[in-house]
């Protein structure tokens, strides 16, 4: 029998790459084509590829004992295939873990045309078959014929909630003597670079950004973002200062030219190796492209920048998770259809690398008539997958890993450690010991797990 995986974004790569690593038949299918010569492509994907990152390019932090890097941390020790491309395309980017895309995507197609027991399928899925064991993992942008069948299979209604990605500007057009390079506090190499405003600019900027008009107007007030990824305008509707202690926080970011730290700050980040392109940090917004390009030009250093794409907006659909999945992210009432990534309420690129990672595992133990042991609740992705299977369905939102999703330390520990940097230590030490035990039991229950 064979495992059939939906969804070539990063969840559906990751699984397929997992349960093959397993021993497993997997048939990959993806609706992204080329047809007639034409590539067949959702809103927000420009490209048919595997692994396609639409948005930022970094899987956030590596610093030491914190949440995004805990995660990362327990999924290279379990083989995360995407994980360690990831990490052999890294580019700089201080104290993250970034990629080049276009290599990225490139070594995630090699990875699965090299698996011999992986068929990739390119056509749409429209029925899911109760008999064949089945992860979904179509991400944000489920076409609207699966997201029927899975109301059908489910019985309940999807959640939705809308999501922007960010410009990218051509490196060449930026002018580097207005800008500096740096990291945040000195944490990492200075591989950002920081576009600082005075306080006239950046009132200059907010104005000019509020007054900005968006795209597809009349379907502004229906859209249903979610809160850690707000459009840039959303925010600055909020409150002067609003951006200021967001995405154009200044704090840490001291000018070397003149020891001073600015009012605001636009931070860029690397879009790949070759330093050609650079992302807007947190810019995602949802104007028209004609008034972003005027708005982003009253970024100093960016007053002649020629934008390679312009922030766009696109629809993220993901099920309630806790009604309808047990924690081997599994169906409750249908045990061989399980869902990974965005899809099962989870947000961000690692989140999702990690539970389609899980999926993998779980969906090759099933096919070998074993029983599924959960990850333990005291590991980072175990926490991640407990608040999605135990949230309060009547306010559950997607979540990225944060140290308020791990387990606690008991009161008495928290009361004798007042530092919170040594706290997090703590619980990191915790998580991957735990981690490290559940896996060495999952390695030897499978006698054809790979070394």
């Amino acid at each position: 029998m064979t495992i059939r995986v939906i969804g070539g974004g990063l969840a559906g790569p990751e699984a397929a790459l997992t349960a093959a690593r397993f021993g497993c038949d997997v048939e990959l299918y993806e609706m992204r084509a080329m047809v007639d010569g034409q590539p067949r492509l959702t809103p927000a994907h420009q490209t048919t590829e595997f692994g396609e990152l639409v948005c930022s390019t970094s899987l956030k932090s590596e610093s030491p004992n914190t949440a995004p890097w805990l995660l990362k941390q327990e999924m290279r020790r379990g083989g995360s295939a995407l994980l360690r491309i990831a990490d052999e395309c890294a580019v700089p980017a201080g104290h993250a873990l970034a990629v080049d895309r276009v290599e990225f995507s490139r070594r995630i197609a090699e990875a699965i045309a090299a698996e011999p027991r992986i068929r990739v399928i390119r056509e749409e899925v429209t029925h899911l078959d109760e008999n064949v064991l089945t992860i979904l993992a179509t991400g944000p942008l489920t076409s609207d014929a699966l997201s029927r069948e899975i109301q059908r299979i489910t019985g309940s209604d999807h959640l939705a909630f809308y999501d922007s990605i960010s410009p990218i500007v051509d490196a060449e057009t930026i002018d580097m003597d207005r800008v500096y390079f740096a990291a945040r506090w000195d944490k990492g190499t200075p591989d950002y670079i920081n576009c600082p405003m005075n306080r006239a600019e950046y009132d200059r900027f907010l104005d000019a950004l509020i007054a900005a008009e968006a795209a597809e107007a009349k379907e502004w007030e229906k859209l249903d973002y979610f809160e850690g990824c707000l459009p840039i305008e959303i925010l600055a509707r909020r409150g002067r200062d609003t951006l200021r202690f967001g995405p154009m926080k200044p704090v840490g970011l001291r000018d070397p030219r003149t020891g001073q730290t600015p009012w605001a700050v636009v931070q860029l980040r690397k879009e790949n190796l070759r330093a050609d392109s650079y992302n807007l940090v947190g810019f995602q917004n949802h104007l028209k492209w004609g008034d972003q390009a005027k708005v982003l030009r009253l970024i100093p250093g960016l007053e002649n920048a020629k934008f390679l794409r312009y922030g766009q907006i696109h629809r993220n659909t993901y099920i309630c998770a806790p009604v309808l999945l047990n924690e081997r992210l599994a169906l409750k009432s249908r045990e061989g259809t399980m869902f990974a990534g965005q899809l099962s309420g989870v947000e961000g690129y690692t989140e999702s690398i990690g539970t389609g990672m899980l999926a993998g595992m779980y969906a090759a133990q099933l096919m070998r008539g074993e029983e599924p042991v959960a990850l333990p609740r005291s590991t980072a992705l175990g926490s991640l997958v407990h608040y999605i299977t135990h949230a309060d369905p009547k306010h559950f939102q997607p979540a990225n890993i944060t140290f308020d999703l791990l387990e606690p330390l008991d009161e008495e520990v928290r009361k004798k450690v007042r530092d919170k940097k040594e706290r997090h230590r703590m619980q990191c030490d915790r998580s991957l010991a735990a981690f490290d035990a559940w896996w060495s039991a999952m390695s030897n229950s499978t006698a054809e797990l790979s070394a």
